[in-house]
């Protein structure tokens, strides 16, 4: 009987993750627990950015405690318009990390996922902040490209530092959203 290759278990070994993943919602469900925040390839990065930040305070403590896929941080990299090299080192996450959790179908954990997590919040924080806007063309901006732009440039409002280089911490990106919220009502411009 000839050898296999672990790439021939691969199928298999999703399938079983997402078995897992499946029987936990299950046990989750019927213990009364939140439910799991999904990213969902065909409908975005956006999509999922918006039910992040749209999630209850439970709801993300089970995504941060779950994961997120790393083809999410790609996806994420393209849609604010950050070259990838650069979200991994505002993240915190090895290059060589985040492409075999990509490749493989693999979640992203700890400290680089609660991150991950955080940039993702930061995305539906900028996504609603234009779709609750009355100003004349909201509907046509770009919010991800304007939040790849913003996150780079330095803010008098912390100091003269950069956003991105406060979201490698749960802190920092608290301090981030709530600049973001200071935009919204006006009190920061």
């Amino acid at each position: 009987m000839p050898e296999s290759s672990p790439k021939q278990h691969a199928p298999r070994v999703a399938s079983l993750k997402t078995a897992r993943a499946a029987k936990r919602m299950r046990v989750a469900k019927a213990l009364g627990r939140s439910r799991l925040i999904e990213y969902r390839p065909k409908q975005g990065v956006v999509a999922y950015a918006r039910a992040v930040v749209r999630a209850t305070p439970m709801e993300r403590v089970e995504l941060e405690r779950h994961g997120i896929p790393g083809a999410v941080i790609k996806e994420v990299s393209k849609r604010i318009g950050v070259p990838a090299v650069r979200i991994f080192k505002i993240l915190g996450v090895p290059k060589a990390t985040v492409e075999k959790k990509a490749s493989g179908g693999q979640l992203l954990k700890g400290s680089g996922g609660l991150a991950a997590v955080g940039m993702i919040r930061l995305l539906g924080i900028a996504q609603e902040l234009v779709a609750s806007s009355t100003a004349k063309g909201a509907s046509e901006f770009d919010a991800a490209k304007w939040l790849g732009t913003w996150i780079e440039r330095p803010q008098p409002a912390l100091g003269g530092r950069r956003p991105s280089d406060l979201l490698d911490t749960p802190t920092g990106v608290e301090v981030v959203a709530r600049l973001l919220g200071a935009i919204e009502s006006g009190a920061y411009q």
